[in-house]
């Protein structure tokens, strides 16, 4: 009985002693394998990507990056570029564009208000609707004002939802189809010298506070640019046609928050 013991007792540690072994050589391969895979990350380069705004190349994990876009700091993520584009808005280029008259900077901003459909915002986000529209992809079926609505060829340069998202449709260098017919001052065809902004809204409810944000940031990042720009509100350059951006847009705090001076605001700080 005691040798059967004996001989099942050194099978049993022979094979412990195998497995051990093969553990041991497991793991040295392993960490062979992890040690190869260090030293070829460090030996290979980094990626090099370029800065959106100045065209400086650096190590991508240097960048900051927005949609795919890469840029080398803050200030030029968040400044207007020399293409007329903001790193820090989302891009939607329209097709609905043409170039200004030759020699013409925007020295006008048209405040508008929209909803699509018509006052809905207030029960899901319905940017994506607008964002249709500005490129001709409106679906006349998904509900009956796009149908009423869904041949225009229309855009804008910015439009800010509800949440204060700023989207870009046109470079400021570009016109948008944003005033139609309109006068200001006297000059005619508005779009040739202005830039258009859009607020997510309608005229029976007030902006979001995200909006007048996301607004007053946008002002002053163009003006940095155009530092002559004047302001005026839709209804104002298209009287007989146009009621936006309504009642509810305040002025007087938009005239508070980005510091601009009332002589840039030649139709006053009245609600209208």
């Amino acid at each position: 009985m005691l040798k059967w013991f004996l001989l099942f007792l050194g099978i049993g540690c022979v094979y412990f002693w195998v497995k051990k072994q093969k553990q041991a050589k497991l793991r040295s391969e392993e960490s062979k394998v992890s040690n190869d895979n260090k030293a070829k990350r460090v030996g290979e380069p980094e990626a090099m990507v370029q800065c959106q705004a100045c065209k400086v190349y650096l190590p991508q994990s240097n960048a900051l990056s927005h949609e795919r876009r890469f840029y080398c700091s803050k200030k030029h993520r968040d400044t207007l570029d020399s293409e007329g584009w903001i790193g820090n808005a989302f891009w939607r280029v329209s097709p609905n564009q043409d170039l200004r008259p030759e020699n013409t900077q925007p020295d006008l901003v048209v405040i508008h208000h929209i909803s699509l459909p018509p006052s809905e915002f207030r029960n899901r986000n319905f940017s994506h609707c607008i964002v249709d529209l500005f490129h001709n992809k409106l679906d006349p079926n998904a509900h009956p004002y796009f149908a009423e609505i869904a041949d225009q060829k229309v855009s804008s340069h910015f439009l800010i939802n509800r949440s204060g998202e700023l989207f870009q449709f046109v470079s400021t260098h570009n016109k948008a189809w944003h005033a139609g017919v309109s006068s200001f001052l006297g000059r005619e065809m508005c779009n040739d010298f202005s830039i258009g902004i859009e607020l997510e809204g309608d005229g029976d409810a007030p902006f979001e506070d995200v909006q007048y944000q996301a607004l007053v940031q946008l002002i002053q990042k163009l003006e940095s640019d155009y530092p002559h720009l004047q302001f005026a509100g839709h209804s104002d350059i298209a009287p007989d046609r146009k009621t936006d951006p309504g009642i509810y847009f305040d002025w007087e705090k938009f005239r508070k928050d980005t510091q601009i001076s009332t002589e840039k605001m030649p139709f006053g700080l009245e609600p209208r």
